[in-house]
């Protein structure tokens, strides 16, 4: 990395509620440069990684998941809320901190055995990972690593996935 990426995300303090600091990249996003450079980053870590198709939940990880499998050469299979998609679906319901979500997947996104790169722009808990694991997991999918922009590294999200190779770009 040659431009610290940490300084263009903007700490957001009690957002979405009291005692939560939001880290929010759309600053990232908007600076040519460092969206480019975190894309690039991104590809560079995930460079010996065999990829097939990554997964993405929205909207964040949309984001980066156009942007790596255009890079890497692979295909993008979205991962929606509930309702978004317009073909069958497989749905995975899962427990938030603060209640509980779903999220969607096409039951034709990539064929049985395709090496999968599950990708967000932020490791928080580990729910909505373990959510889009689970989704992978039910399309027979094969996991071939887990990657993040940011990893909050205080709230252990990563022990729920540490049985795939966890990559993070940056970590707080």
């Amino acid at each position: 990395m040659t431009m610290s990426l940490e300084k263009c995300i903007r700490d957001i303090p009690d957002f979405p509620k009291p005692g939560i600091l939001f880290r929010d990249i759309t600053t990232l996003l908007n600076d040519k440069d460092a969206f480019r450079e975190a894309v690039d980053s991104l590809c560079a870590m995930l460079k010996d990684v065999q990829i097939d198709c990554i997964v993405a939940a929205e909207s964040r990880g949309f984001i980066f998941a156009g942007a790596l499998a255009y890079q890497l050469r692979c295909g993008f299979a979205p991962i929606r809320k509930p309702g978004k998609l317009p073909y069958k679906t497989y749905r995975h319901t899962y427990e938030l901190e603060y209640g509980e979500d779903a999220l969607e997947i096409h039951q034709d996104a990539f064929p049985a055995g395709s090496k999968i790169l599950v990708l967000d722009d932020l490791l928080a808990t580990g729910g909505t990972t373990g959510a889009m694991i689970s989704l992978v997991r039910k399309l027979k999918g094969e996991i071939a690593a887990v990657a993040f922009l940011i990893e909050l590294t205080a709230l252990n999200g990563r022990k729920k996935i540490e049985e795939y190779p966890v990559y993070s770009l940056i970590k707080y």
